[in-house]
């Protein structure tokens, strides 16, 4: 799976993100601080990974700042992207199930190497329900203006 991999600074797991999904098999997409050649910033950084998906060339992201607020603010203003900010697995499994989610969004700050790999195994181990109402949710949020 390619995923556009975004942070604002290379402290905390910004570096070990990546690492972590090249070892899951996964293709990361460098933004940001990760990539010497585009703007830092977190708005920027979680926009262009948050494009990433939206127009097709990654499946997912994830965006990191200090706190993972600002990042997950910025990837959802761009038309298609459902961000969720998640501190644990269980948070991370409920945002693919119930939210579709599409990109995570992490908080350099509080996020250890341990709890990276927690909430990507909750990330990953996570399918979008096919229940109706779960459904007619993320229909009518992507429907907001």
């Amino acid at each position: 799976m390619r995923i556009a991999v975004a942070a604002d600074e290379l402290v905390g797991v910004a570096e070990a993100v990546v690492e972590e999904l090249r070892s899951r098999g996964h293709e990361p997409l460098p933004h940001g601080a990760l990539n010497p050649g585009e703007r830092a910033d977190w708005a920027w950084s979680s926009e262009a990974a948050a494009r990433a998906v939206a127009d097709g060339h990654a499946d997912q992201a994830i965006v990191c700042c200090w706190t993972g607020t600002g990042a997950s603010i910025a990837a959802n203003k761009v038309p298609g992207v459902r961000a969720a900010l998640c501190a644990d697995a269980e948070t991370a499994r409920g945002a693919r199930k119930w939210n579709d989610a599409n990109v995570l969004a992490l908080s350099l700050r509080l996020t250890s190497a341990p709890l990276l790999t927690e909430i990507l195994d909750g990330w990953f181990a996570g399918e979008p329900s096919e229940d109706a109402g779960d459904r007619a949710n993320i229909t009518h949020v992507d429907e907001i203006s």
